[in-house]
């Protein structure tokens, strides 16, 4: 999705659990993200509020998706099942207006939208800043 719209995923932020977190040099996540150069954050150990809008994202899901679903459907796949998910995602993400921090009442796509030229200005600065870093090409030396 990100590389479709040009924009470089810059850094993540997950919970401390072990399918995101494990020794550096071994686990799958944590390599994927080195060889993508995307920063790894994690939250604070015990303190699920510090990702607040994860922790409500999976609330409604859980109210809204997976709690209507399972009431109207026997699944007999887990493809069946995440055709469903991904129908609501979608639906989540473009139909569905928020009104939680950033999105003032549109859709969370309208506001990545909205908000792309922030995102191009970060990729400008931080590759401007990697090329302020190390390196002296006029005068070939490290600085």
């Amino acid at each position: 999705f990100f590389d479709e719209q040009k924009v470089s995923l810059l850094r993540v932020l997950t919970d401390r659990g072990t399918e995101y977190c494990g020794r550096p040099e071994n686990h799958a996540y944590q390599l994927y993200l080195g060889v993508e150069n995307i920063d790894h954050s994690r939250t604070k150990a015990r303190s699920p509020q510090t990702n607040g809008i994860c922790e409500r994202f999976h609330r409604t899901m859980q109210d809204e998706c997976y709690n209507i679903i399972f009431r109207k459907k026997i699944y007999t796949s887990l493809a069946e099942l995440q055709l469903d998910v991904d129908h609501w995602v979608h639906s989540y993400n473009r139909s569905r207006p928020h009104s939680g921090k950033y999105c003032y009442g549109k859709t969370p796509m309208q506001t990545f939208f909205d908000s792309m030229h922030i995102a191009y200005q970060k990729n400008i600065d931080s590759i401007k800043q990697d090329a302020d870093f190390g390196f002296d090409f006029v005068n070939s030396s490290v600085s």
